[in-house]
């Protein structure tokens, strides 16, 4: 790529405009389609320049960040630890982007996040780890499935969120013939001891998760009888007027409530 080239493609996804991002990217694969995707790995840092858009300030550039999570997706395996360096650089508007990002490319990056997850003390990290992990739409996921359950019990608030979380988006890509009952107990138990949580976020995570074992296919007859009467109680209608103070959880219930 010559020189004028990478100017032209830098100068325009630099810019705010969203007719000129449109034209750099068109102009990036056009790039990609002449030397190949292994061989534009100097495109990459200009491209992901859109991933510091915010979409709450700019929300007429949206498309324009999709379709640059989408290019970078393409750009083959050597993408993948890349990405997962740039989890680590303080900007949560580019490390959503970057989870969105690992999310598509998919099963190929569980292994790399994985170890990533194990090898680092970084809660932060970690937490962008999950939040990748959850955009993953493969049964292979499952391979994550110890580490969550492990970060559901972190004294780290954050963690403990983002896992409590996590466990609900797995699910929902893990068919119940390839969940190993051992793991699908563990997911119930740590999300009921997780409704006890002082947090209400946490609480509301651990129902929507539970719902989400429900509404998969996860749950026998006997838990989800069990998941109704917890969730009859956090609404206050099983008679004991003994509700959920936080409306978020009595939202969570309710609409878990309707997966049984």
């Amino acid at each position: 790529m010559s020189q004028d080239s990478y100017e032209t493609i830098r100068t325009l996804l630099a810019s705010a405009n969203p007719e000129e991002l449109k034209q750099g990217l068109k102009l990036v694969k056009q790039e990609i389609s002449r030397i190949g995707s292994k061989k534009a790995k100097e495109l990459f840092e200009v491209v992901s320049a859109i991933f510091y858009i915010d979409p709450l300030d700019r929300p007429d550039l949206v498309p324009m960040l999709d379709e640059a999570i989408s290019l970078v997706v393409g750009f083959g395996d050597w993408i993948i630890p890349v990405l997962i360096k740039k989890l680590d650089e303080g900007d949560i508007k580019a490390e959503l982007a970057i989870g969105h990002a690992l999310g598509r490319i998919g099963a190929d990056a569980i292994v790399p996040l994985i170890n990533e997850y194990q090898a680092s003390t970084d809660s932060t990290l970690r937490i962008f780890i999950l939040y990748a992990m959850g955009k993953i739409k493969s049964p292979m996921i499952v391979q994550a499935a110890p580490l969550v359950i492990e970060a559901a019990q972190s004294q780290d608030i954050e963690l403990r969120d983002t896992a409590t979380r996590s466990i609900g988006k797995l699910v929902e890509s893990i068919p119940p013939s390839d969940l190993p009952d051992e793991i699908r107990i563990l997911f119930i138990e740590r999300l009921q001891v997780n409704l006890a949580d002082p947090n209400p976020g946490i609480r509301s995570k651990a129902v929507r998760s539970l719902g989400k074992l429900a509404k998969y296919g996860h749950l026998n007859v006997k838990e989800k009888k069990k998941l109704k009467m917890l969730c009859e109680l956090i609404l206050g209608i099983d008679g004991s007027f003994d509700w959920d103070r936080a409306y978020i959880v009595r939202k969570e219930a309710k609409e878990a409530l309707g997966y049984i």
